[in-house]
């Protein structure tokens, strides 16, 4: 059954995951995260998967997982974006969807990588998808059971415990690989973006083991599903930008008047809200596609991740605007909402390709 809107079930988890962030990831803590050595709170990621199983929801029970569907991981993922968070979870939550997808694919697949996802070993997969359309051409190839080519960039790439690889033989397979294999390299890359870790890995002869041969269908599934958690953290991106441009425009008084009480400003930002608002609606709308297995979920996807990918920027430069000055420093958080804007922009697809599958 679609839930059209969320229930109070899914309100209760984004309240948890909230108070749990207001205490663990104010602005100074995602400070403190992006200077750690792998780019986020490990405690904290550590705290998320612990307390409230962030990292299971999506994962069969069978598989050591919450067996919920994607869309309680739509709800977190909501939440990480409003706070800004550095989190492993979209890499996570990628592989694992992945993996649940081969289950029935590949009679070879590694049993023990979704138990170890569930309890909250960071995993990606380093595949051209994630910055481009699902049949991006892939830089890996395979060859008598080696990997050899380069892959960049990769989401944690560099602090992945469990590595997947998409590889180019006769057609695309997707490869586990031993983060510590011989014969592989990654490098950290630095990005616009402080609070999203991402990683160049060249592979010069690595041992990997297949997932599946043919994993263009899987591929496919995966890329719709990184779309949708992308647009997720973009929602939440944007909602940030609301409320802190919201707060701002009733405390800073110009003219011995609040800015917020000039109506020129009241309409931009009941424009910025309506933004925010369609993305929600038009990501759960998708979401719930996906998960209900509709005729229409690759069309609502693309639709989603169009809208919300422009919206999230708009939101952001009106943040920059709204704010003046104080907006370009480093102390003041909207920089960082304008460049987890920018960075998300760039996933699984750019708002004129997704737009291009619409008319297709």
């Amino acid at each position: 059954m679609t839930d059209l809107v969320p229930t109070r079930e899914h309100t209760e988890l984004a309240s948890a995951v909230r108070a749990l962030l207001d205490r663990r990831s104010d602005s100074q803590a995602v400070r403190r995260a992006i200077e750690q050595p792998a780019g986020f709170d490990t405690d904290l990621w550590a705290t998320l998967c612990g307390q409230i199983g962030v990292a299971a929801l999506a994962i069969p029970e069978e598989r050591g997982g919450a067996g919920f569907t994607l869309a309680e991981t739509h709800v977190v993922l909501e939440e990480l974006g409003r706070a800004l968070t550095p989190s492993p979870l979209l890499a996570s939550f990628i592989t694992s969807a992945a993996l649940v997808r081969s289950l029935s694919l590949s009679k070879g697949q590694p049993t023990d990588l979704l138990p170890r996802i569930a309890e909250g070993a960071v995993a990606t997969v380093a595949w051209s998808g994630i910055t481009g359309t699902p049949d991006a051409r892939v830089g890996v190839t395979w060859k008598d059971g080696v990997l050899r080519g380069s892959a960049s960039p990769v989401l944690y790439g560099d602090v992945a415990e469990i590595l997947l690889v998409a590889a180019a033989h006769d057609g695309v397979g997707l490869f586990s690989v031993d983060p510590t294999a011989s014969g592989l390299s990654r490098t950290r890359v630095s990005g616009m973006d402080p609070t999203l870790g991402f990683a160049e890995l060249d592979f010069d002869g690595v041992h990997a083991e297949p997932i599946a041969l043919d994993a263009t269908s899987l591929l496919t599934t995966t890329h719709r599903v990184g779309t949708l958690a992308t647009a997720a953290l973009q929602v939440g991106c944007a909602q940030r930008g609301l409320d802190m441009t919201v707060e701002y425009a009733k405390q800073r008084e110009q003219f011995g008047r609040p800015l917020g009480s000039f109506q020129a400003l009241k309409h931009r930002m009941a424009d910025m809200l309506v933004r925010v608002q369609m993305s929600r609606a038009g990501a759960w709308a998708a979401i719930q596609a996906h998960v209900n297995g509709a005729p229409d979920a690759d069309r609502l996807a693309a639709a989603a991740a169009s809208y919300s990918a422009e919206s999230a920027m708009a939101v952001a430069a009106e943040t920059i605007q709204l704010h003046g000055g104080i907006a370009i420093t480093w102390e003041h958080d909207a920089h960082l909402v304008f460049k987890r804007a920018q960075a998300l922009h760039q996933l699984f697809g750019l708002p004129h390709q997704q737009r291009a599958t619409l008319i297709s």
